[in-house]
């Protein structure tokens, strides 16, 4: 079931939310395992097959962990690393079966002329969410950071529908002491207020901001994947768009994310804070997929050596670190690509800083290297990673790239100079050699630079929802801070008429497919 679709926002959220809290009134623990119930129906509506899956590994780690714990508990000699070791090879194995058996198997037919069959497998949504959160929970279990003894409980904290099927990705020890709170159990109108405000600004992003760009991404990348090559307006205009797409799709994913917990009382950690405006890749990594980045530093940079190990051995981290980082997202060399590009971006920005430091440069950043460029520089390196993430191979990401440095040539698009009221420009352009095409796969006119213009403007210079709406509670005199009065009632009632409005095909979220 989609966050985006009639049936989650008119049905399935309203009788969940309504529910919960009456049965919350008898109950609390009844409560709980209803709110239990719905997550997974909610996980069901999709493929029910794989709710046997999604149980037995809940039943498996829940049990994994209850053993590490008690292990831990008694004083007796105890094999609790051993138990680690066979819950997280487990898990992996689990993951690596179902995202990538057929990758294997494509890639040993490719280099050494075998030819198994690939296997008909579907997969799960969420497994790399759900497998990921597990890992972390026995991890903490073990390093004594957690424990759980409740089965119902820990449930809940795997399954709980807001951040099921694409994030954040949970630590229980964050999630599990709201969840005892008895405050959640009664409603809180202002927390609802802030949760409906989240949920139909995420929607909006989505339905109106993301996937209106996407017919400027599609047309271009599958001309690039089919050999065609792709002129300099096309390339940027599709990698600009590709990176506004999944911008306001994975921020409107998170805003609704949030505020369907919200409704309930339980604050997700926040997952997502503007990372265009982020002046190095470091920072920017700090920002996007907040708790993926969170995961991967504590649960594989740091045990393999972190920084502790010297320069080199930090850097070898680094890289490995993000090219299973890459791998994580899917099965294809382009996700391996681009976790590699980031690695090699941090690998520089890493050691920029250092020699900064060592050579007393830093001084000099305000007259060359001030934040806006700083901003700019990391933004377009962010876009040329974007184009492998999104290429359906690297061979056509490789042709994306040349067209941005303009290698495969620059066609004007006909259409702007027929749209310009500049025609001493377009003499003066014809003069020189500009040539004009008016057989372009994206741009049929001037209105998708001014969509991109603003849109950037949206990353660039204002604030992030969470930062309108969650982290302005004691800024109240910002005239952008969200308040619980008529004038925010109102544009919550125009963005929300709007956003239902243009729910028309479902698109999933770009995230749903990892």
């Amino acid at each position: 079931m989609l966050f985006n679709s009639f049936a989650y926002i008119f049905v399935y959220l309203p009788i969940t939310f309504i529910s919960f809290y009456f049965i919350a009134k008898k109950n609390h623990e009844y409560a709980i395992l209803f709110l239990v119930i719905a997550s997974l129906f909610f996980y069901g509506w999709w493929n029910y097959q794989y709710l046997l899956l999604l149980s037995l590994s809940i039943l498996f780690n829940y049990t994994l962990g209850r053993i590490i714990s008690t292990s831990i508990a008694s004083e007796k000699q105890t094999n609790e690393k051993l138990y680690l070791y066979i819950g997280v090879s487990i898990n992996l194995i689990l993951l690596v079966y179902y995202k990538y058996t057929n990758f294997i198997i494509s890639e040993l037919n490719l280099y050494f002329g075998t030819s198994y069959k690939n296997q008909n497998i579907t997969l799960p949504l969420g497994i790399s969410f759900f497998t990921f959160t597990q890992i972390a929970f026995l991890i903490d279990t073990y390093h004594r950071k957690s424990k759980e003894y409740n089965i119902v409980h820990y449930s809940l904290f795997v399954t709980y529908f807001p951040h099921l099927i694409a994030g954040p990705v949970l630590h229980h020890k964050e999630m599990m002491p709201q969840f005892s709170d008895k405050k959640i159990f009664q409603i809180n109108y202002y927390n609802v207020a802030t949760g409906l405000t989240l949920f139909f600004l995420g929607l909006f992003k989505k339905v109106v901001l993301a996937d209106n760009l996407a017919c400027y991404v599609t047309p271009v990348f599958d001309a690039a994947s089919s050999g065609e090559n792709i002129n300099t307006f096309e390339a940027w205009g599709a990698s600009l768009s590709y990176t506004l797409q999944i911008y306001f799709d994975f921020s409107g994913y998170t805003d609704m994310a949030l505020g369907a917990s919200k409704l309930f009382g339980v604050d997700l950690p926040i997952n997502f804070n503007s990372p265009y405006k982020s002046k190095n890749i470091i920072e920017f990594w700090r920002r996007w997929h907040m708790t993926l980045s969170r995961f991967l530093r504590d649960y594989l940079y740091i045990p393999l050596g972190g920084n502790r190990r010297g320069v080199f051995r930090k850097h070898v981290n680094l890289m490995i670190t993000m090219l299973l980082g890459g791998l994580w997202h899917g099965a294809n060399w382009t996700y391996v690509f681009w976790g590699g590009l980031h690695g090699f971006y941090l690998i520089l920005n890493h050691v920029f800083q250092k020699m900064a430091s060592n050579y007393g440069l830093n001084h000099l950043k305000p007259f060359f290297l001030n934040a806006a460029i700083s901003r700019i520089i990391t933004f377009l390196a962010v876009v040329f990673a974007w184009v492998f993430f999104r290429a359906s191979s690297i061979d056509s990401g490789i042709n994306i790239v040349k067209g941005m440095l303009g290698m495969n040539g620059t066609l004007i698009p006909l259409k702007w100079a027929e749209e310009s009221n500049f025609d001493f420009l377009v003499r003066w352009m014809l003069e020189h050699g500009c040539k004009f095409s008016s057989n372009d796969i994206l741009f049929t006119g001037n209105n998708e630079i001014w969509i991109i213009s603003i849109m950037l403007g949206i990353c660039w210079f204002m604030p992030n929802t969470t930062e309108i709406v969650l982290l302005s509670q004691n800024e109240k005199n910002q005239f952008w801070s969200w308040k619980l009065n008529a004038v925010w009632l109102l544009f919550l009632i125009l963005i929300s008429f709007i956003s239902i409005l243009f729910i028309s095909d479902l698109s999933e979220f770009i995230y749903f497919q990892f």
